[in-house]
């Protein structure tokens, strides 16, 4: 495998250092370009250059790179946060990588774009559209599911709280995938000719998992009988419909009612890859790729040994 001198940008998220792990493993320098005040022992044996995703640091950064690698993506998937961050700074990254002659990007984006919703997912979507038409080659990663994104009720289960299911608990799916499998994925988008050009769905080993199985999981794990609350979507529904409403008078009610309705798309959507022949979501048909398996995450986190890493995705 050739060594190349890689930028990355968002390495300071739990998937972005994951992935400079394994851009390193995999025998590449790597430049990182991270906030004035973030944590530069998050990213260690990387090269640290300090600044915004503006185009005077990213020229500097750029000097020299062979490839570009972006985890960027905004905290919350609010519209304002989304549209700055999701596009635009992904936009004037990508102009600058195009002016450096940079000759490969690669871009983690979100498998949940198939059906854009929500306007995060169109900020996205706008500038896959953008990196798509560049003159360089690209990769654009869409992952199903975070472990991190499906933990949430660890901790709950450890208390003796229900676990919380919307609707039956099987009205959605996804293959989660670990931090580290899909750092190592990036990482061999840059040397795999056959992930050049390219919109690759991923997800972990199979098979993929309800809302109900996690509970099972939990269940084993613990060998505690695991309490289920199923929660009504036509509650979250209404809970969207009152914010909205409400948020005509009010700016902070307005950002609410749009988390609600992200809570509701990821209550009522598989991360899988959708099938338009058939309107339907196809596990069969989500890839799969690494070796590290949710179940294995959770005992981890009852043995203390993994923290609750969800940040802004909390929900419960």
């Amino acid at each position: 495998m050739a060594s190349l001198n890689v930028l990355l940008l968002g390495g300071t998220g739990t998937i972005g250092r994951a992935t400079a792990r394994a851009l390193r493993a995999d025998g590449h320098r790597v430049t990182a370009l991270i906030r004035p005040e973030a944590d530069a022992d998050l990213l260690p044996g990387c090269t640290i250059l300090r600044g915004q995703v503006q185009p005077d640091p990213l020229a500097a950064a750029l000097s020299g790179i062979d490839a570009v690698v972006s985890c960027l993506a905004s905290r919350t998937g609010a519209p304002k946060d989304a549209w700055a961050v999701d596009h635009a700074a992904n936009s004037t990254a990508l102009k600058a990588a195009v002016a450096a002659r940079v000759r490969h990007f690669t871009l983690l984006s979100a498998i949940c774009v198939q059906k854009p919703l929500l306007e995060f997912q169109r900020a996205k979507l706008a500038f896959e559209a953008e990196l798509q038409a560049a003159p360089l080659d690209w990769t654009i990663v869409r992952p199903t599911a975070y472990f991190k994104s499906l933990s949430g009720q660890v901790a709950r289960v450890r208390d003796n709280r229900p676990f919380l299911v919307f609707g039956d608990g099987r009205l959605t799916a996804c293959k989660p995938i670990s931090d580290a499998d899909l750092g190592r994925y990036l990482s061999l988008t840059l040397s795999d000719p056959a992930l050049r050009n390219r919109i690759l769905p991923i997800g972990g080993p199979g098979p993929a998992i309800t809302p109900l199985d996690q509970a099972a999981m939990l269940e084993r794990l613990t060998g505690q009988p695991v309490r289920i609350r199923h929660v009504p979507v036509a509650l979250m529904t209404t809970i969207v419909a009152v914010l909205t409403a409400l948020g005509t008078l009010s700016p902070r009610l307005k950002a609410k009612a749009q988390l609600a309705r992200i809570g509701r798309y990821y209550a009522t959507q598989s991360m899988l890859v959708w099938n338009p022949a058939t309107q339907s979501y196809d596990s069969d048909a989500t890839p799969e790729f690494g070796t590290d398996r949710l179940e294995d995450h959770y005992a981890a986190m009852l043995r203390g040994e993994v923290a609750d890493d969800r940040g802004a995705h909390a929900i419960f």
